[in-house]
């Protein structure tokens, strides 16, 4: 019986058309003998229709021949949520404080999308926005009927000066922590 050799394989996200020789990429690719340029160039070209910068998981094949195949699925969940609820970042202390909020209108377009990866081909859509729900759960983003459009640009005018707080809260803890080194 012939011993089965499983070729190196690789999940990374990369942003759609910014595939670089540089960290922390290019290194990942070398250790495992992929040719870096050839890789990079066969990546932007195929996501040269996709909005430059959109973070894709890729699942990255390398063949005995160095040869490898790029198997790209959807963007994550988490980025389409803060899309959807126009945030940069999510809450830091979930649960606690809402960073955003998103319609049940906006969960069945995201869900509808993510089906179309192979992680969920089996599930149903149902299941996929359950899911979806629970990640923005996860990022502090709250779920709602409907969405006011004033209402909301209020809470995003509130809510970016209780972001900028605690940016100067983690800046501060970052300077006691250097100056005791």
């Amino acid at each position: 019986m012939e011993k089965i050799k499983h070729p190196p394989f690789l999940k990374v996200n990369i942003p759609a058309g910014k595939a670089a020789a540089a960290p922390p990429l290019g290194p990942q690719l070398g250790q495992r003998g992929i040719q870096i340029a050839a890789f990079c160039k066969d990546f932007n070209e195929k996501t040269k229709e996709i909005k430059p910068g959109v973070p894709l998981p890729t699942r990255i094949t390398v063949n005995p021949d160095r040869s490898f195949s790029i198997m790209m699925h959807q963007p994550p969940v988490t980025y389409f949520l803060k899309q959807a609820a126009g945030i940069k970042k999510g809450a830091m202390k979930a649960g606690q404080e809402t960073a955003g909020k998103v319609s049940l209108k906006h969960i069945y377009e995201i869900a509808s999308i993510k089906c179309q990866d192979p992680t969920f081909e089996n599930i149903s859509l149902q299941e996929v926005c359950k899911r979806v729900i629970g990640t923005a759960h996860s990022i502090g983003v709250e779920v709602v009927q409907h969405l006011d459009a004033t209402d909301y640009a209020q809470f995003l005018e509130e809510r970016q000066e209780i972001v900028e707080q605690q940016q100067e809260e983690l800046e501060e803890l970052r300077q006691s922590k250097m100056l005791r080194l």
